[in-house]
């Protein structure tokens, strides 16, 4: 109950900040931007800062946008009410209203056709029409906030998951181990697949935390849970990622940042056998997992590289200005 009403309230929370933000003029947006990329301008910003900026926004050459492509402003005729609407206006507002962009929101597994904005995109080399923005970010960042206070060697040691049946890799997964003794794997909802186990009962992630070993199996696109276990004190064992989001799983090294399985899940015994007796190498899988999580934790670091994948867009685009920091930073300039 305590979680529950801990999430009810950050989303609340999450609305009333939104609330009140469209209650500044855009005016005050724009004169931010110029600070903030005025003063981008003449100083060097942190490596990491461009590399992420350069890996969501991988256009490397100018490209047209034709007179069909919306305008910012139509954002509001699409959208508007929902967390993907108010994340995207969070830092479309800073740019003039008049500037074309495509975007293509939820859960997306393709590469469209001419460069758009997304939530989620394939991993691969090819996927540079897709560029990344930080979306729908209180149900992959915020709503599961929470101090870990177990120690992988004090927790459980067997393996955790739950989630709705949605794709054939889950469906096996639970056909393997659901009702096995050794571990806590059952789906939650009706299934979305035919699948020959009943479903199981939910359980809060506190409970969750209390296990060595969280799966992680990607759902429509990727795995929302994957966040909260890179944060915690578990071990992320899990396929190797298909699709990424904000969250650069397509930057992620099988152990190094988690433990890879195959897609059958055959192997789950054996890799829990393997790192419950070698439980420094786990542990150093999971001080890197808290590595990588730490890099969105910064708000202020967050906004910068969300502008700078837009301003890199708007100016592929040709649709405005390059910055003079435009030629160091981008990549492709």
């Amino acid at each position: 109950m305590r979680e529950y009403l801990t999430r009810k309230m950050r989303r609340l929370g999450f609305f009333f900040r939104e609330a009140a933000r469209g209650l500044l003029p855009d005016s005050r947006y724009y004169q931010r931007l110029a600070l903030v990329f005025g003063a981008l301008a003449g100083q060097d910003f942190a490596p990491e800062v461009y590399a992420r900026v350069n890996y969501y926004n991988r256009l490397d050459q100018a490209f047209v946008l034709g007179d069909s492509a919306p305008r910012a402003r139509d954002l509001s005729r699409q959208q508007e009410g929902t967390f993907y609407y108010y994340d995207f206006k969070d830092v479309l507002r800073y740019f003039p209203a008049d500037l074309r962009l495509n975007w293509l929101l939820g859960d997306n597994i393709l590469i469209p056709e001419q460069p758009a904005i997304v939530k989620s995109r394939p991993i691969g080399d090819e996927n540079r029409n897709a560029v990344v923005l930080k979306l729908d970010k209180l149900r992959h960042y915020d709503l599961y906030q929470f101090k870990d206070r177990l120690a992988f060697r004090d927790k459980r040691s067997a393996a955790v998951w739950r989630g709705i049946l949605n794709n054939p890799l889950r469906v096996a997964l639970v056909s393997r181990y659901a009702g096995d003794p050794r571990h806590d794997v059952a789906y939650v909802e009706k299934p979305r697949l035919q699948c020959d186990k009943p479903p199981g009962s939910p359980l809060k992630v506190s409970r969750q935390l209390e296990y060595r070993y969280v799966l992680s199996v990607e759902g429509y696109d990727v795995a929302t849970n994957l966040k909260w276990i890179f944060g915690s004190n578990s071990l992320c064992l899990m396929p190797r990622p298909r699709y990424e989001t904000w969250f650069m799983e397509g930057t992620l090294e099988a152990g190094e940042h988690y433990v890879e399985l195959r897609d059958d899940f055959a192997d789950l015994d054996e890799k829990i056998a393997w790192y419950d007796s070698h439980l420094a190498e786990a542990e150093a899988i999971i001080e890197n997992a808290h590595r990588h999580y730490r890099q969105f934790s910064d708000a202020r670091n967050e906004t910068l590289v969300s502008l700078l994948v837009l301003q890199k867009y708007f100016e592929r685009s040709g649709q405005v200005q390059p910055q003079p920091f435009s030629g160091r930073y981008f990549r492709g300039a």
